[in-house]
């Protein structure tokens, strides 16, 4: 009998996983093949939140933050050991509790606002090609030329073979 394992990594934050349909967190120590476990958690946003004041603890303010903008409201661990983070993180998980749903779409909005400033960061500057070539109407003035009517040709002769063209040519209109 196989059997299956139901941890699964959250797709928009860093650090965490489900596990039997909760939420735990954990990060691992620089320089170092241990983790710090932070806890389980009932919402993904609980979870990250303690890993983040655990990167912040651990990496400083480098580290890579699931919700950057709430630096300032995390709990700072009283020193560098692993209860401390422990408690700081739990603290930082506990603080979302309150007014759960509330919060949790705030996090989420500014965790996809994070996500979407990120990949703009990847652009590193807008051209505007039809300022640049002085173009401002350039579609509207590819959709009036199609609007022209072709150029008129003569009427055909009678014989429409090729050798009777009287050296007119498809082309030979401009």
């Amino acid at each position: 009998m196989t059997s299956t394992s139901s941890t699964k990594k959250h797709t928009m934050y860093r650090g965490i996983r489900c596990r039997s349909n909760k939420w735990v967190s954990e990060i691992r120590e620089p320089r170092k093949s241990t983790r710090i476990w932070l806890g389980t958690y009932p919402t993904p946003e609980m979870a990250a939140a303690a890993y983040d004041v655990a990167a912040l603890a651990l990496k400083g303010g480098d580290a890579d933050l699931n919700f950057p903008n709430f630096v300032a409201s995390y709990p700072v661990p009283a020193s560098s050991s692993a209860v401390d983070i422990r408690n700081a993180a739990a603290a930082a998980a506990a603080s979302l509790r309150k007014s759960d749903h509330q919060r949790s779409a705030s996090i989420e909005e500014n965790a996809r606002n994070n996500d979407h400033q990120s990949r703009l960061n990847d652009y590193v500057e807008f051209i505007d090609e039809e300022a640049l070539l002085n173009m401002p109407n350039l579609l509207v003035n590819m959709a009036e030329g199609m609007m022209v009517s072709p150029p008129r040709m003569n009427s055909p002769s009678s014989d429409n073979s090729p050798v009777n063209s009287d050296g007119e040519s498809l082309w030979s209109y401009y």
